[in-house]
């Protein structure tokens, strides 16, 4: 991210847990962008830098749809990092939901205490 302050919400757009994080944050007057995991994609990149600060099965979605749509087979395959990456990568919904990114901090899922938290500390530091 090239704005240190920058709040990016990553996720899809019918998910409860990125519309609780999307509401808390406009809740409380903070911008954000959001990315769209099915219209603007899941690239590499990125997620080498989330999985730098985060364990890959923190990432992994073994609880939605995308994931029990899986075949056994492809669940089974999945044991690693680079076999979770390959799977994220050619099913971005298989990314645990939302992921907040500002600067240097990536979490994933949603809480208000943990978002809480960490704006604050970002806006400490500012």
């Amino acid at each position: 991210m090239s704005d240190p302050t920058a709040i990016v919400v990553f996720g899809i757009d019918n998910c409860d847990q990125v519309r609780k994080a999307r509401g808390w944050l406009r809740g409380r007057g903070l911008p954000y962008r959001f990315h769209d995991f099915r219209r603007d994609g899941l690239d590499a990149s990125l997620l080498d830098a989330w999985l730098t600060r985060l364990p890959w099965d923190a990432l992994l979605n073994r609880r939605g749809l995308t994931w029990r749509r899986l075949s056994a087979a492809e669940r089974a395959s999945i044991v690693d990092q680079a076999s979770a990456v390959e799977a994220m990568l050619r099913e971005p919904t298989l990314v645990k939901r939302p992921v907040l990114a500002t600067g240097e901090h990536v979490v994933v899922g949603f809480t208000e205490s943990v978002y809480a938290r960490l704006l604050d500390e970002r806006d400490a530091n500012e």
